[in-house]
């Protein structure tokens, strides 16, 4: 099971979120698909997770010097904007479809709740994962077998530990994005209105950081043992009771609380300023766990915030986020 949850070191085109390549099946005699350009390209990973979504592979080559960006489909070939490379892609496999953005009527839902519901999947997603994961280790027992992608029992503990820090990191930027962003702009229209979801965030803190040391408490633990047996026990229970509180909290707020941005009547100018703001907020995660909060996503979700991504008008130095992104 440990070979599900392998760190992934691809650069941001290059990773296949939500172990898609897991949930679909392999298309008979699928045709090759080529792009020229540099890995790096958040253009590169925009058609990635496209063609993820019809359920083929890429092949990235390393552009000339001056190139134009080139898709190339069996033996035809098409240049252009990232547009155009989607457009073809569709055209030539329109099953199942893209939900493009340039085919979309204007939406009511503000770009912000867009925002908070991804990072809500990509978070659920993980912390199930997390769960699953201690579950099977839990139900190992003594069996020592190696997975040569984990490594031995004491050497996939510790992925295991860092797989758990990069999502606290996660869930504790979004928390404060919330608390920093969302929350008082509501504050602004209904002053008790956040309260319940402040205190869910302080009741939380201390239970995923308690989880965290847990795991570095077992980590000098004698491996099958009965303490450890009783502390990965105790473990995999406090990750799903955490699971359960998140995916409520989430819900919560989904159903109770983002509904209300849109009843703070904000101009388009004052939206895209809040809009930018969430992303501010997340900078740090996304500057080095980029790939991480993507791999919990579908591929249609994952180019939906990636455009969300692009609207932000500091295009520089998010560009530079998913190029750093390793």
């Amino acid at each position: 099971m440990g070979n599900c949850f392998a760190k992934s070191k691809l650069p941001t085109a290059e990773i296949a979120p939500c172990d898609c390549t897991r949930r679909f099946r392999p298309a008979p005699v699928p045709p090759a698909v080529r792009l020229y350009c540099s890995a790096s390209s958040s253009v590169a990973a925009y058609i990635r997770f496209a063609l993820l979504h019809k359920n083929l592979s890429l092949q990235l080559v390393p552009p000339m010097d001056g190139e134009a960006l080139v898709l190339e489909i069996g033996s035809e070939r098409v240049s252009g904007c990232r547009e155009t490379l989607v457009r073809f892609i569709e055209e030539k496999f329109p099953h199942p479809p893209l939900k493009l953005d340039m085919d979309m009527v204007v939406e009511r839902e503000p770009l912000v709740v867009k925002v908070t519901r991804l990072q809500h999947w990509s978070i659920t997603w993980h912390m199930e994962r997390m769960v699953r994961w201690a579950e099977d280790l839990r139900t190992r027992g003594k069996r020592k077998t190696v997975d040569p992608a984990v490594g031995s029992p004491r050497m996939e503990l510790r992925k295991f530990g860092k797989n758990y820090s990069e999502l606290l990191e996660v869930m504790l930027e979004h928390a404060q994005m919330e608390e920093r962003v969302l929350f008082p702009l509501l504050r602004m229209a209904d002053p008790g209105v956040c309260k319940a979801a402040n205190e869910e965030h302080a009741r939380d803190l201390p239970v995923m950081n308690g989880i965290k040391e847990d795991m570095k408490s077992m980590g000098v633990m004698d491996y099958g043992g009965p303490a450890y047996k009783e502390a990965l026990s105790n473990l995999s229970n406090r990750l799903h009771s955490l699971q359960k509180h998140c995916k409520q909290h989430f819900e919560d707020e989904e159903n109770d609380l983002l509904p209300l941005l849109e009843a703070t009547e904000l101009s388009g100018e004052e939206e895209m300023r809040v809009f930018e703001q969430c992303f501010s907020a997340m900078s740090l995660t996304h500057s080095h766990l980029f790939n991480f909060f993507l791999e919990g996503l579908l591929p249609s979700q994952a180019m939906e915030y990636l455009d969300l991504f692009m609207k932000c008008t500091h295009k520089p130095s998010l560009i530079q986020i998913v190029s750093n992104a390793k």
